[in-house]
C-alpha cells in the first residue's frame, strides 16, 4: 500500500551535542513556564534541568505542578512555584516575571497559544522593545553541527518588509552565536529572477539589496527558489556559480507563514531534522511548545533559548 506516509523519514536527528555545549557555555537561564502543571511542560523542564541548561520557575496551579513532578519522580523543592488559577493568570504572571527581569526565558505550558501570546505582547508585561516578534526554527540534520535557520514559520502570517528585516538581523545574530562568521542568508521565492507576476520575488531582491548594505558580516541572495538554496547541482546547472549563497545557505527568510511552516515541517518529517524553535524580538526569548514536538525537539528548543538569552547578556 502506497501513500504519503511512504515519504516520511525513517530516521530522526537527536538534539545535537554541539547545541547543548553552546547552551552550557553561558549562564543558566531562569525559565518562567506559564501553566506548567501538565506532562509535556514538566517533562521539558526536567530534561532541561538534567541537561544543565535551565532553571525553571513553575507558574500555574500548584497542586497540578506537584502532581506532575511526583509522576516524574522529580524532587522540585529547590525551584520556585507561583500558584495561579487558569490560563490567563498564568500567562500574565509568567510574562510579567520576564518583563520585570526576574526570569530570562518565557515558555508556554498547558495553555492556548493565543492566550500566551496576547499576554506576552501586552505592553503591561514589559517585553516589547520596539522590534517585531519573529519566530525562528533552527533545524539540525544528520551529523551537522550547525543548523539551517528558517524564519518565520509560526507567528507572522504575512510578514511585511520591516518584519523580514528584523528576521534577517535575528538569523544572522543566531548563526554568529553558532560560530558561523559569515552566514549565508537566502530570501525564498519561486524563481531566481525578480518578476512582476511573483511579487515576493521583487521583495526578495529589495531585501537582498538592503541586507547587503545594512547587515555586516553576512552574505545575502534573493530571490532564490528552494532548489537553488539547497542544491549546488541546481546552482551550477542554472549558472549561478558566482552567487555567494546559492547551493549552501545557512538561513532562509520566507515570504509568508505557509511557505515557512511547510518548509520546516518538510525538513522534520521528510528529512528527519531536529527542530529547535523560539520567538525573538522581545526582552526575552519565548518558547512555543507543541504537543507534536519530540523530546529531542523540546530539549533543543530550550537549549536554543539558552543560547539566545546568553547572546543578549553579552550585548
Amino acid at each position: 500500500m502506497s501513500g504519503t506516509s511512504d515519504y516520511l523519514s525513517k530516521t530522526t536527528t537527536p538534539c545535537p551535542a554541539s547545541l547543548l555545549d553552546l547552551a552550557r557555555a553561558g549562564n543558566t537561564p531562569r525559565v518562567a513556564i506559564a501553566r506548567a502543571g501538565a506532562p509535556l511542560p514538566m517533562q521539558a523542564a526536567q530534561e532541561g534541568v538534567n541537561a544543565g541548561i535551565m532553571r525553571p520557575i513553575f507558574v500555574g496551579e500548584q497542586a497540578d505542578i506537584l502532581s506532575e513532578a511526583k509522576t516524574l519522580n522529580w524532587d522540585i523543592s529547590e525551584f520556585e512555584i507561583i500558584d495561579t488559577n487558569g490560563e490567563a493568570e498564568a500567562a500574565k504572571t509568567a510574562a510579567e516575571l520576564c518583563g520585570a527581569g526576574d526570569a530570562d526565558v518565557l515558555m508556554k505550558g498547558q495553555l492556548h497559544t493565543d492566550v500566551f501570546m496576547k499576554n506576552a505582547l501586552s505592553r503591561d508585561a514589559g517585553l516589547r522593545l520596539g522590534a517585531r516578534f519573529v519566530h525562528l526554527f533552527a533545524l539540525y540534520s544528520g551529523g551537522a553541527e550547525t543548523p539551517v535557520v528558517v524564519s518565520d514559520a509560526a507567528v507572522n502570517v504575512s510578514p511585511d518588509l520591516d518584519t523580514r528585516k528584523d528576521a534577517t538581523r535575528a538569523v544572522v545574530r543566531l548563526l554568529h552565536a553558532h560560530g558561523i562568521r559569515t552566514p549565508k542568508v537566502a530570501y525564498l521565492s519561486a524563481t531566481e529572477s525578480p518578476i512582476p507576476s511573483v511579487p515576493n520575488s521583487i521583495e526578495a531582491r529589495e531585501l537582498r539589496d538592503w541586507a547587503t548594505a545594512q547587515v555586516p558580516n553576512a552574505q545575502f541572495s534573493g530571490p532564490l527558489a528552494l532548489d537553488l538554496i539547497f542544491s549546488e547541482k541546481s546552482r551550477d546547472i542554472k549558472g549561478l556559480q558566482d552567487d555567494p549563497v546559492a547551493g549552501n545557505a545557512d538561513a532562509i527568510i520566507v515570504p509568508d507563514i505557509t511557505s515557512g511552516n511547510t518548509l520546516f515541517k518538510s525538513m522534520v518529517y521528510l528529512g528527519g531534522a531536529c527542530a529547535a524553535g523560539l520567538v525573538v524580538g522581545g526582552k526575552v526569548p519565548m518558547l512555543l511548545t507543541s504537543r507534536a514536538d519530540s523530546a529531542d525537539a523540546r530539549l533543543a528548543s530550550v537549549a536554543l533559548a539558552s543560547v539566545w538569552s546568553n547572546i543578549s547578556d553579552q550585548e
